[in-house]
């Protein structure tokens, strides 16, 4: 199969999968899109949409926060995700590790912290 198939066909992406997921709120509300899932087969925590300016200024990112869609009657499972659009465009503070300290900085880890000694 040709490389760029894309008028219509079904192509096999073999091990890479994907998921449909719902947005809600801001630019994309209502839009179901295809979403690729990680190695646990999830998707993404936070989904972020570049999308360009009008007049060539830096891309405005769009950040949206994977929630829980529902869950399951009986037993409370979770089924499915969706995600929810986040005004404020924080990114996050990334990988939380036991040892950090609230504010993702460390105390002297630059230079400037042991200026006055």
């Amino acid at each position: 199969m040709p490389l760029g198939c894309c008028d219509g066909c079904v192509c096999d992406t073999g091990a890479v999968k994907s998921e449909d997921t719902p947005f809600e709120g801001g630019p994309l509300d209502g839009r179901v899109l295809p979403v690729l899932l990680g190695l646990t087969g999830h998707p993404p925590k936070v989904y972020r949409v570049p999308v360009p300016d009008a007049d060539g200024g830096p891309p405005t990112v769009l950040v949206y926060r994977r929630v829980q869609a529902r869950v399951s009657k009986r037993l409370g499972l979770h089924q499915a995700w969706k995600y929810e659009y986040d005004p404020s465009g924080d990114a996050g503070s990334g990988r939380k590790w036991p040892w950090s300290k609230p504010g993702g900085k460390s105390a002297g880890g630059t230079p400037e912290s042991h200026a006055d000694e």
